[in-house]
Order: C-alpha cells, then sequence, then structure tokens
C-alpha cells in the first residue's frame, strides 16, 4: 500500500512538472489561451501531512506537504486588496510621480554630466518660482512674525515686495548674474530681462520701450528732468556765436537768460531742494504756485507763472501726505498753450498702483515713477523721456540706457520694477477698490471713535471729492493729541507716520509743509496721522490697528486733560512754528 501511494504521488508530481514546463514553452498568445486550465483552488488540509488539491473538472488528488511544495504549489492569500495593501501601494508610488515631475530638470543634469549638448534657448529664457499659496492674493497677510504683532499702515512710504514680483527676481539671485553687456551665456538671460522689464514698464505708462529710462530712486529721476530742462534751455537760448569784427566768442546780442521753472508748494523734496541749491548757485529762479485748503492747484495758477522763460512746469500727479490727484493734463496743456517750449513733469510716485498712469493722457514729457511704492525692491526707479525731449547725463561713463545713463544695469531690481509694473495693470480695475474699502473702514472706525458726538475730533484732510484723492491714503487730524508722541506709543503696534514732527525735550516743532500750504489749523495738524493702506492690508488689520489709534488717542487725551494747560505739549508746537504769540 505504501508503495503504491508512493507511486501516485510520483506519478501526480511528474504530471504537474510536465505541465508547468509545457506552459513555460507556449510562445504565441494563441497558444497560451488554448492552454489546459491550471490549478487555481486552495488547498484544504486534511491530517498533520497530507493535502487535498481541487483540480479542475472537481476530481480530488490528496498530496502530502511535502509533494505540494516539490510541485511548486503556493496557495494564494485569502485577500489581496486589504486596506493596509492599498495605503502601502499609493504611498510606494509618490517616488515614482516626483521622478516624473522632475525627468525633465534630471534629464538636463544627465546630460550636463555626460556633457552633451544643451538647448540654449532654453537657459536664455530665466524661470520663475511660485509664491506660496494664498500669499499673493489681494488682501492676504505676508509671512513674517512681524505682521503678527504690528499693523503696516505706511504703504506710502514704502511697500514690501510683493511675493509675486519676489518670484519673478528670485533666479537672478543666484543663476543669471551675468553683465549685460557682455557677450556670452551667462549675459543673455539678464540682457533679455532688462529688455523685457522696460517693456512691462511702458505698458504701464502707454508709452514706447525706449522712452524708459532706468534710474536709481524717484530723486534722481526728478533731478533728471529739471536738469534736462534747464540744459536745453541754455542750449537753445544762451548759444555763443562768432563775432566777425573781433574775432571772439560773445553772448548773441542780449544778456544770458536764467531758464526759469514752476512747480508747487507741496511738491516732494526731490523736487523742492533740487531747486533750491540750484538758485543758490545762479543756475535757475523758481516759482511755487500756491494750492487751496484741499491741497489741490488750479490750472489756471499755474499757467500764469509761465513766463517765456518757464523751461520745465512740475507738478507732482498725487501727493503722498493727503493723497490728493492734482490736475496735471490740465495743467499741462494750459502751460503748453502759453509757452509752446516749455517742457512737463509729473513725479507719479504716489500714483502708480493706485490710479491710472498713462503719460499720453496726462500730456506730460516727462514721467517719475518708483519701485519700492507699487511692491518693488527699494534703489530702482524709472524717468518716461518722450521722444523729442531732452535727457542730461548725469552720471558719465559706459553706454548703458542707450548712452543716457551710465552704470552698469541693476538686473536685479529692474526684473523687480517690471514684474510689479506688469501686476499693476493686471489689477488695475480690482486693486484701487479693495484699497478704497479699506480706506474708508479704517476712516469711518477712527471717526467713530475719536470724534465725538458732533465729529470735531477728527478732521479729515485732503479732497473731500474721492475721485480728486488716492483711493489708500487717509490723512487725519485727531485734535487734542501730538501725533509724533502718538506713533511713539504705538510703534511696536501699527506702523504709520505723523504730518507733525515733534522732538520732546526742547518742545520744538514742525508742522509738515503740506499742511502748512493747506492752512490746515493747528490743533488738527499738530494731530495729523498719514494713515495709507495697501495691496496686502486686510479687514483684520484695519480692525485692529483702528482699534490701537483709538486706543492710544484717548489715553493720550487724558493724560493731557490732566495737566495745566501752559505744559501741554501743542502749546509749546505752536510758539515754536508760530502760530501764537
Amino acid at each position: 500500500a505504501m508503495s503504491q501511494a508512493v507511486a501516485s504521488h510520483t506519478a501526480v508530481a511528474h504530471n504537474a512538472n510536465a505541465k508547468t514546463s509545457s506552459r513555460h514553452r507556449v510562445a504565441s498568445p494563441l497558444a497560451f489561451r488554448s492552454r489546459p486550465s491550471r490549478v487555481r483552488s486552495r488547498p484544504i488540509h486534511r491530517g498533520p501531512g497530507v493535502l487535498i488539491v481541487h483540480a479542475v473538472g472537481g476530481s480530488h488528488q490528496a498530496l502530502s506537504r511535502a509533494t505540494a511544495v516539490a510541485i511548486g504549489h503556493h496557495p494564494p492569500p485569502k485577500h489581496i486588496f486589504t486596506p493596509t495593501t492599498v495605503i502601502a501601494g499609493v504611498f510606494s508610488a509618490f517616488p515614482l510621480v516626483a521622478l516624473f515631475l522632475r525627468r525633465k530638470e534630471l534629464l538636463e543634469k544627465r546630460d550636463v554630466r555626460r556633457g552633451a549638448p544643451r538647448d540654449r534657448s532654453r537657459s536664455m529664457t530665466p524661470s520663475t518660482v511660485a509664491p506660496p499659496r494664498g500669499v499673493g492674493s489681494i488682501g492676504s497677510r505676508l509671512p513674517g512674525p512681524t505682521h503678527d504683532t504690528c499693523v503696516y499702515l505706511d504703504y506710502n512710504a514704502t511697500t514690501p515686495i510683493f511675493p509675486e514680483v519676489a518670484a519673478a527676481m528670485e533666479p537672478f539671485l543666484w543663476e543669471h548674474f551675468g553683465n549685460p553687456s557682455s557677450g556670452h551665456a551667462f549675459a543673455a538671460p539678464c540682457a533679455n530681462a532688462v529688455a523685457k522689464a522696460r517693456k512691462q514698464v511702458s505698458d504701464m505708462l502707454g508709452c514706447s520701450a525706449d522712452e524708459v529710462v532706468f534710474t536709481s530712486c524717484g530723486s534722481e529721476s526728478d533731478n533728471h528732468a529739471v536738469a534736462s530742462a534747464v540744459d536745453r534751455f541754455n542750449r537753445d537760448n544762451n548759444q555763443m556765436v562768432d563775432d566777425q569784427n573781433q574775432n571772439q566768442k560773445v553772448e548773441n546780442q542780449k544778456q544770458r537768460l536764467i531758464p526759469h521753472v514752476v512747480s508747487t508748494a507741496v511738491e516732494h523734496p526731490a523736487i523742492l531742494e533740487y531747486l533750491r541749491a540750484k538758485e543758490a548757485e545762479k543756475v535757475l529762479t523758481y516759482e511755487l504756485v500756491p494750492v487751496n485748503d484741499e491741497g489741490l492747484v488750479d490750472p489756471q495758477d499755474v499757467a500764469a507763472a509761465v513766463t517765456e522763460r518757464t523751461c520745465l512746469v512740475s507738478v507732482m500727479h498725487a501727493n503722498n501726505e493727503t493723497g490728493a490727484i492734482q490736475p496735471v493734463a490740465e495743467c499741462a496743456q494750459l502751460c503748453k498753450a502759453r509757452n509752446p517750449h516749455v517742457l512737463v513733469h509729473t513725479d507719479a510716485a504716489q500714483s502708480c498702483g493706485k490710479i491710472p498712469v498713462k503719460v499720453n493722457e496726462l500730456g506730460v514729457d516727462m514721467c517719475t515713477i518708483v519701485g519700492h511704492k507699487i511692491g518693488a525692491p527699494k534703489g530702482v526707479a524709472a524717468l518716461y523721456v518722450k521722444k523729442g525731449a531732452p535727457f542730461s547725463k548725469l552720471l558719465h561713463g559706459g553706454g548703458q540706457e542707450g548712452g543716457r545713463r551710465a552704470g552698469t544695469e541693476n538686473v536685479l531690481h529692474v526684473v523687480g520694477l517690471g514684474a510689479a509694473c506688469e501686476l499693476v495693470e493686471a489689477e488695475s480695475t480690482v486693486l484701487p477698490r479693495h484699497l478704497a474699502a479699506m480706506r474708508d473702514e479704517l476712516a469711518r472706525r477712527i471717526e467713530v471713535g475719536l470724534g465725538g458726538i458732533d465729529g470735531a475730533g477728527v478732521r479729515v484732510n485732503g479732497p473731500a471729492d474721492d475721485s480728486k484723492r488716492l483711493p489708500n491714503t487717509l490723512s487725519v487730524g485727531v485734535k487734542g493729541v501730538s501725533a509724533s508722541q502718538l506713533l511713539d506709543v504705538l510703534k511696536d503696534d501699527v506702523a504709520a507716520s505723523a504730518g507733525a514732527a515733534c522732538h520732546t525735550g526742547d518742545a520744538a516743532a514742525s508742522v509738515s509743509a503740506v499742511l502748512s500750504a493747506m492752512n490746515v489749523p493747528e490743533e488738527y495738524a499738530i494731530g495729523t496721522l498719514r494713515l495709507s493702506v495697501g495691496r496686502h492690508t486686510g479687514p483684520a488689520d484695519v480692525e485692529r490697528g483702528a482699534a490701537c489709534v483709538v486706543n492710544a488717542a484717548i489715553a493720550q487725551r487724558e493724560t493731557i486733560a490732566a495737566l495745566p494747560e501752559g505744559e501741554r505739549p501743542w502749546w509749546c508746537v505752536r510758539k515754536a512754528v508760530g502760530l501764537v504769540d
């Protein structure tokens, strides 16, 4: 009996091996489909050493465990797709997905290692890095611990670098560092980037790319504008000719004419200080046109100041303190009608990114824009110079900027300025509405908290017509408060600026020239705050910032009210600036 069982087991094993060998020899799909059916059933244990295999056709054959191992029979698992196996499969696919997404980068690195030629056109195009998700949207909170503790309401002083701008600049921090004037592979991406940025600026201004000159700051652009107008006047009106009788150079039959510049009383110091310095050097004379109580100039008054010696009229587009938007287009039209040779310049540093700035609509010959006012880094600006308008060199050296301004281009910052201008153009309809909503809510909360029953505790400086005021700027005078002392208390909670700078100790003070030109009452001028919202100001910032200002102002009022009248801060201030005897 034992011999028969062994013989039976041996025969079964031999037949199974024969079938397996036969399946391995199948070559064609057709033969594979016509092969005999395989054993698929799981074994049933019968005793310690015997297996019964359910074969196709319903027959049973008893196999010992040793025989089952010998013929290669391994029972399949009960459940293949269990939660554990599914999760393990998903996670095991992550490395493959990552490799697939980085396949181009890895192939390029492989080609570089092997010395294979690369696609040079691809290397000429700088790549960009996407900003963190949700950070780049209007009204979103910027990352950084300071934003968690201090509300930033000083966008007119400077803006943060916007995430989209930083992403555009990032490749030029590491990979693209070449000199744009060079001719090798490292220079080409930088030269292309400068050209692209010039086009982005020109698209925002509505001019040609070759009418844009990159500079280092708004002050340089403003100085360039004045100097260029003065130099052209001197060339055209004070030419030296040969006197044939005396064979020497003399002035052309009349005394030398000194160029004249017209500007306003509320201009940026980049204009006013330059005019003062050049007048002291007897290079020019100038006249400042006053503004009304809302901080606006009358175009008729500006045109009336123009004479035959006037070479330039410079009127800022929007005031940095009050947000008053000047009638630049009307001024340009009237001034050119009075003197066709006069040039018109506007400083649009504050208006860019808040209201449209199109040079053809403004009718100007030169226009200043500044990078750090629109989300680009500090240290870069531009000057629009209309075709045919003069541009005098202040820096001499290389032939950069079409031979108009020497010095190797600041590629990193120029790229940032271009990206910021593109962003301004893309958000030109959405952003101003957001700014106005934030500013109005800020004003409402301060007026409710500090205005009192009759509202006399607070005064908003600037035009009453919203269309004549920047949508982001709030110049608010708080009665009975010293703004500089208030901001000193709030310096860790709220970032803002004051309309009057007071110095404790000697009780000296100075009300800003803008507020003085507007005849703002001293009790409001001393307590004037300039609060300016921006692209990343949100409702939570407005609520927290207004609460801090209101609480600090109430506390200061109570402290001052407890002092004798002669010791109150604004009495000293008023005497210092000559407002009282």
